[in-house]
């Protein structure tokens, strides 16, 4: 097999323009009135004694889910004209059986028409809590601009849960009086605690990135403020919170207007991020001491060090969390981004981040059990032009959906 990021930003569609998924609508549409035909047809074929009553009571059933009230009428209306129809072609307009079967066509009809008004609006409540949720999570979660600081930014958030926006992966970028900071994590747990935790640290960052002289103050007030968060959790995630996190900070030069070539890098138990280089050449920015997560403070402690590596011009660094490198396909072999993007050379970060997120979908089959957030930060070289494109984190049509 070639290497799969070669053909990978072209090689997917949206599920909505897959050809299986176009047949299925097509034959979801024809659906009812090839019912009601085929009940025709049947009781025309077969003696008076075997009916189609349940025929041309099952066409407005299929038909209450997937179209409007209107046609879900019209379909009923046509059940049951067909079976007054058929009823009067075989002289048995006037038996008990007949009105029985007839009738049933017409409760069934109603049933429908009822189904139909139940599942409209369960669609609009749907709809708005669709608005609800993303507005919420460009709340918590908004997305970096193209360029921040001289910097070029991209960002993906890719859910496990189909029609989910975010959960407890987080990350944010903030041009600062002390160069650009980011961070990038992963709060233990699901649901509303983790958006909150997340919340939190978002709001923490935000304020110690342009407060603390240096990162490991600002790793030291993310863990002071997930402490806190702590005090009001109750049973297991009071003792057992914690937010895995790697922050960055990229300084500039002294006179403030270009960078110093270097990254300071604190990882607190994170997946350690990647250096892509101009050339295809890749790092992996393993810490040089291990440390523990932010929010366990009360078992070990000793002071954050920052690690400074290399950032020249043309690279792009790439952080993640453990949904990209524990998402497995079909025999649970593991994701390996550092393996999979090695010789690799991508126009900017966007482009990564789109090649990115199409091989781990082609990795996993297009499942994945846990969310995902990307983020990729470039360091423009001499005369590389800015690039004007921009991408959502999530999508309007949904995760993993692409225009």
């Amino acid at each position: 097999m070639g290497h799969p990021l070669g053909a990978a930003g072209g090689g997917r569609r949206g599920g909505e323009g897959r050809p299986e998924y176009s047949g299925a609508r097509r034959f979801i549409r024809a659906l009812p009135p090839l019912i009601i035909v085929g009940g025709v047809v049947f009781d025309l074929a077969t003696p008076p004694e075997y009916t189609a009553a349940p025929l041309f009571s099952a066409a407005p059933l299929v038909a209450a889910p997937f179209f409007s009230f209107l046609t879900t009428l019209l379909t009923g209306i046509a059940a049951v004209l067909a079976s007054i129809g058929l009823h009067s072609y075989n002289g048995t307009v006037d038996e008990v059986a007949s009105l029985t079967e007839t009738l049933t066509v017409v409760t069934v009809s109603a049933l429908a028409l009822l189904i139909n008004r139940v599942v409209r609006r369960s669609g609009e409540r749907l709809a708005s809590a669709r608005v609800i949720a993303e507005t919420a999570q460009k709340a918590v979660l908004p997305t970096p601009d193209e360029r921040i600081g001289g910097l070029q930014c991209a960002a993906r958030y890719e859910a496990a849960q189909a029609d989910a926006f975010i959960g407890g992966d987080l990350f944010a970028v903030q041009d600062t009086p002390h160069g650009v900071r980011l961070v990038v994590g992963d709060v233990r747990g699901k649901g509303l605690d983790a958006v909150e935790a997340v919340a939190v640290v978002i709001g923490a960052f935000r304020e110690a990135a342009e407060q603390e002289r240096t990162l490991e103050g600002v790793a030291r007030r993310l863990e002071r403020a997930l402490a806190r968060e702590g005090t009001r959790r109750h049973g297991l995630d009071a003792f057992e919170g914690f937010t895995t996190a790697v922050l960055a900070e990229i300084p500039r030069g002294d006179g403030g207007g270009t960078f110093d070539g270097f990254v300071r890098v604190v990882n607190r138990g994170h997946p350690p991020p990647l250096m892509l280089y101009a050339d295809g050449r890749l790092d992996t920015l393993e810490p040089g001491e291990a440390a523990l997560p932010l929010g366990m403070g009360d078992l070990a402690a000793w002071p954050d060090r920052a690690e400074a590596r290399p950032f020249p011009a043309g690279a792009t660094l790439l952080f993640y969390t453990d949904g990209l490198s524990e998402a497995r396909d079909a025999r649970g072999v593991f994701y390996d981004p550092a393996a999979r993007l090695a010789g690799r050379i991508f126009p900017g970060p966007e482009e990564l981040l789109d090649a990115l997120v199409d091989d781990v979908r082609l990795h996993t089959g297009g499942g994945s059990t846990d969310d995902m957030a990307l983020l990729a930060v470039s360091r423009p070289a001499a005369g590389q032009p800015e690039r004007r494109r921009t991408m959502p984190v999530v999508p309007p049509g949904g995760p993993g959906h692409r225009p």
